[in-house]
């Protein structure tokens, strides 16, 4: 049986968030008047597109990070061409906010259909300056 809420206080509210597609519970407790999240509407500019990315080069400072999208195609056995379409900036926030949905979604992802394996090939050679 669900607990009995005071006339004045609103019972929990589950919510899902648009922008980052994941479900935020939030308790409201009755001294505290906590603004509630505002409606959101999505609409796409028109020069909005949808494109096929494999390779995300990302590029920090201390003020933003820059995502940078392409295609990557295999040329030789020793020759890699990337193709770079679309290029991003996004403040620490976004930056964060975006890793943290990122990493909510692969998980889910993984739980469902196995573990994502990556090629040890494409790692990182080290430190990048």
């Amino acid at each position: 049986m669900a607990p009995a809420w005071p006339s004045v206080c609103p019972p929990p509210l589950i919510q899902l968030n648009p922008l980052f597609s994941s479900v935020q519970c939030r308790y409201t407790e009755c001294p505290m008047n906590n603004p509630s999240q505002p409606n959101v509407k999505l609409i796409n500019s028109p020069d909005y597109r949808e494109t096929y990315a494999n390779s995300v080069q990302v590029r920090v400072n201390v003020w933003d990070f820059f995502l940078v999208f392409g295609t990557l195609q295999q040329q030789t056995e020793t020759q890699v061409e990337v193709k770079n379409f679309q290029g991003i900036y996004l403040s620490p926030q976004q930056a964060k906010a975006l890793m943290a949905i990122l990493q909510q979604n692969v998980s889910g992802y993984e739980s469902a259909f196995g573990e994502i394996k990556l090629d040890p090939r494409m790692a990182a050679p080290g430190p990048v300056h």
